[in-house]
């Protein structure tokens, strides 16, 4: 195994920058066609940069935790580059993760781009790979918080698309959040990959400040908004989560809906706040969707998980459903299980 070190503090055989340490490890990687696995170790600090992890088998972790070691940047999709063009949502990530087995732990990663009403999207993490791993890490931003690739085969507007994997083979992958915090507001968990969360704390955020004055409407934002593809066993597994809130009033956000209609989104087990919506998920206007999604809670608890009022497509499952859904990452649970043995 390769090891590496950060420190922001000029030490004799550190690297000053996580940017700095994957640029050594992607010149060995130019030597190998099949890289071993590699640990960047990260001392605490506030670490403002962009970084991209564009190989398999990586492993960043934080010595002293989320709420020591931070990478930050204020990249968003209204940002206006030198061709005249805006940035757009899939550039403007903070960390770039684009390989199978590869892992964060003990991190925060924060999008600081604000104003949402200004900045529009802004990622914190660009998850694309099979087998990912996330523990104990912070993830924060507001519109867009984490991405979890594959992108849709087709943007729905021109251009909707322009980033890194743009133009890629769409690879469907499997990941798994763990013990992790998660803010944002609007579809801040989205993407197309198969992602079990466990035991984390998604806190949705109210975006407008004393200035500003929220939507006719009522409604803040959306938890996730999954593209599931046709097909696929599982989307979202949310497991033992708990559903928070950061000045979202009372039936202000939705746990979903769907960008796109295969769209697969569950809630097992978990606590949920009195700022979801009655309805829980909201269909996006796509009637036909409705034919499509797997939406559905299984023994939720909390102000914001009763039943009545649900929306006519949203499912109550029944526990061997829910064992069906973990079931999608069983094997990925093991692995990880026989490492800590190791």
């Amino acid at each position: 195994m390769t090891v590496l070190k950060v420190s922001k503090e000029n030490k004799e055989g550190y690297y000053p920058s996580l940017s700095a340490a994957v640029a050594a490890l992607d010149q060995g990687v130019q030597k190998a066609k099949d890289p071993e696995q590699a640990l960047i170790l990260v001392e605490p600090g506030i670490y403002e940069e962009v970084v991209e992890i564009r190989r398999p088998r990586v492993k960043i972790k934080g010595l002293e935790g989320p709420k020591k070691t931070i990478l930050q940047f204020g990249n968003y999709a209204n940002m206006p580059m030198a061709d005249g063009k805006k940035r757009g949502t899939f550039r403007s990530y903070v960390l770039l993760l684009d390989g199978d087995q590869n892992s964060l732990e003990g991190l925060t990663i924060r999008n600081t781009a604000y104003p949402r009403s200004e900045v529009a999207q802004a990622l914190a993490l660009y998850a694309d790979g099979d087998g990912i791993r996330v523990k104990n890490c912070h993830l924060e931003s507001y519109q867009d918080t984490l991405f979890t690739g594959p992108l849709p085969p087709t943007p729905m507007t021109p251009d909707g698309f322009v980033g890194p994997k743009e133009h890629d083979e769409r690879r469907m992958g499997r990941q798994i959040y763990e013990d992790c915090i998660i803010k944002g507001d609007v579809d801040f968990i989205f993407g197309s990959a198969m992602a079990l969360f466990r035991n984390c704390s998604v806190y949705s955020r109210n975006a407008f400040s004393e200035a500003d004055q929220a939507p006719e409407s009522g409604i803040l934002g959306y938890v996730t908004a999954a593209s599931t593809p046709e097909g696929c066993p599982a989307g979202y597994v949310f497991d033992h989560c708990r559903l928070l809130s950061e000045g979202c009033p009372k039936g202000s956000v939705y746990l979903g809906r769907p960008w796109r209609d295969f769209a697969k989104t569950v809630f097992l087990n978990c606590e949920i706040g009195e700022h979801i919506h009655p309805q829980g998920f909201h269909d996006w206007g796509k009637q036909g969707a409705r034919e499509t999604i797997l939406y559905g809670e299984y023994q939720c608890h909390g102000p914001g998980a009763r039943t009545e009022g649900r929306a006519t497509f949203v499912r109550s499952l029944t526990r061997e459903q829910a064992l069906l859904q973990l079931a999608a990452f069983a094997d990925l649970e093991e692995e990880e299980e026989h490492e800590r043995e190791l």
